[in-house]
């Protein structure tokens, strides 16, 4: 008798787990973005630029998110911003103003691209709002490396004297305002959320909404989709 209790109780343990449970929740599968292409991309992402004028927002909290969602990105690398800012310290440059310093901080890394987040709009109270691009600097072909670097000189070329040319790189830009009130936005969050949310958790996909850093992640996935849409339109 004690064996046909052990047995049972065994079986009723292994549905729990396995899901034999009809009711029991499950996980869904996530959304996954991928970059078309032979080759596999480095990218490189940046502190965050704060345009917000809140000052909760943090430069290298907002990177890492980014640094996050395109880890998912099947066929492309991504540097850490850690990587990232000791190139800048070396240059003694605080953020990327031209094109052509992008192309520095690519080569120097030995990446591919340079992408840049900056932060527009910061209201964590909920519902949560959040506004933000995705800046995309390539590094051309073409581009050498000059023998002496004289941040002086990259900072003047930031803004070049009427009349003078300089070579441009690579550049893509996403831009969006994500209003968690309004109801196309909660429906794209609730597809986000989608296979990425703990379904026997108490909130379920609500918990996009009282965690700011979710929400974050939530808009950088749609702002990369976005970049990756466009690269995929010149290919």
């Amino acid at each position: 008798m004690m064996r046909l209790t052990y047995a049972i109780g065994l079986l009723v343990s292994l549905c729990i787990f396995t899901g034999c449970n009809e009711n029991s929740a499950k996980y869904g599968t996530e959304a996954q973005l991928e970059l078309k292409g032979e080759r596999r991309q480095i990218w490189a992402v940046a502190p965050a630029i704060n345009l917000s004028g809140k000052k909760s927002v943090e430069p290298l909290l907002q990177a890492d998110i980014v640094y996050s969602q395109l880890q998912q990105v099947d066929n492309v690398t991504v540097i850490p911003v850690n990587r990232v800012v000791e190139v800048y310290a070396a240059l003694r440059m605080d953020q990327v103003q031209s094109p052509e310093q992008a192309a520095l901080v690519c080569d120097l890394l030995g990446c591919d691209a340079l992408i840049v987040p900056t932060v527009t709009f910061y209201d964590p109270y909920v519902p949560p709002k959040f506004g933000a691009s995705l800046q995309l600097f390539g590094k051309p072909g073409w581009y050498v490396r000059p023998a002496n670097v004289d941040p002086r000189e990259l900072a003047r070329r930031a803004s070049p004297p009427p009349g003078e040319s300089v070579p441009q790189a690579d550049f893509l830009q996403a831009v969006g305002m994500f209003d968690s009130a309004n109801g196309s936005t909660r429906d794209a969050l609730n597809f986000y959320a989608s296979g990425r949310h703990d379904p026997g958790g108490p909130l379920g996909p609500k918990e996009y909404l009282v965690s700011m850093e979710r929400f974050c992640g939530f808009a950088y996935f749609t702002l990369t989709r976005d970049l990756i849409d466009q690269l995929d339109k010149r290919k």
